[in-house]
């Protein structure tokens, strides 16, 4: 039966901008309530707040968070369960990397890798464990999706920690999924390139080339990106998959 999503609670971190902003909206349209989670952007966070409520007549709560700080993160869930009494939906959407050369073995600090791990991984595992005890007392449980990435599943992408971590990511889900049943469905969104502030990071000349690689010939469009997440959130069968949305792009080929 499809879990109805109208009237839940959404919590989207790194929700301000790029692809979490769009993730709010859709599921704002749904009649969701949404609390957005920001670590430095509070202007666009709170813009999009004020849009969401003028839009779509729904509650929203602005909440700062590093997504790589356990402690935070806890205290993000805490008060968001506070100000709408419960959680349905978690969208682990903050990530973090740094580009560089991919091979470049000193490219990036023993500090940098740890920040990769703490936000990648440690992070949606605390997100999680956070809550679950909601998701348990649920009575159709929650459902708790990743952003993850198509660097996850290669040997490619913005930065070398940021593909191991992914890749740690989409394992942990499976673990998870696997473990956590029957009152929590877990899956992963891999996204290919979008264009977004992260994305445009990315020379014209590799962002044409990862075009010239997807078989669509396009870069994958932000709003089919997020209704995926609407659709798995939606959907009370799927647990433990991950979904590319990535206009089917070759990623060894960049």
């Amino acid at each position: 039966m499809p879990y109805a999503l109208k009237g839940r609670t959404v919590l989207v971190t790194g929700g301000s901008r790029g692809l979490g902003a769009v993730i709010c909206e859709k599921f704002a349209a749904e009649g969701c309530n949404i609390a957005i989670n920001y670590a430095n952007a509070e202007e666009p966070a709170q813009k999009l707040s004020e849009k969401l409520k003028k839009e779509y007549g729904i509650k929203t709560l602005v909440l700062k968070a590093d997504c790589g700080v356990i402690a935070e993160i806890q205290q993000l869930v805490k008060d968001t369960i506070k100000e709408f009494g419960g959680l349905d939906v978690v969208i682990g959407n903050a990530g973090w990397t740094k580009f560089s050369t991919f091979g470049d073995l000193d490219a990036l600090t023993e500090k940098d890798w740890d920040k990769c791990w703490a936000v990648n991984v440690k992070g949606q595992m605390a997100l999680l464990r956070a809550a679950m005890p909601t998701f348990n007392a649920n009575e159709q449980g929650g459902a708790f999706i990743i952003t993850s990435s198509i660097a996850g599943t290669s040997t490619a992408g913005s930065s070398m920690p940021y593909s191991v971590t992914k890749a740690a990511q989409l394992h942990l889900m499976r673990c998870l999924a696997s473990t956590q049943g029957p009152k929590a469905r877990i899956n992963a969104v891999l996204p290919g390139l979008l264009l977004t502030d992260w994305g445009l990071l990315y020379s014209k000349e590799k962002i044409a080339q990862i075009t010239e690689a997807a078989a669509l010939k396009t870069v994958t469009d932000l709003g089919d990106c997020a209704d995926m997440y609407v659709t798995i959130a939606k959907n009370s069968s799927m647990t433990g998959q991950r979904v590319a949305i990535d206009a089917g792009v070759n990623i060894t080929a960049f």
